[in-house]
């Protein structure tokens, strides 16, 4: 149970931006594109998400 905690922490963060992907304008492409990423890889997946996803609308470019 060394990793729990940190596991939780990542699952939380992972389904916090996939409800984010899913709610932003980006294309239906995009957001597959998006979410694969955070699944195939949790921590960094979520990281790049953080820095470059897929903006919601009101904010600028």
């Amino acid at each position: 149970m060394e990793y729990g905690l940190l596991g939780l922490l990542v699952l939380i963060a992972n389904i916090y931006a996939i409800i984010k992907i899913i709610q932003s304008g980006a294309s239906t492409g995009a957001k597959i594109l998006w979410i694969l990423g955070i699944l195939i890889f949790p921590v960094v997946g979520f990281i790049v998400w953080l820095l470059a996803g897929p903006r919601g609308s009101g904010q600028l470019a």
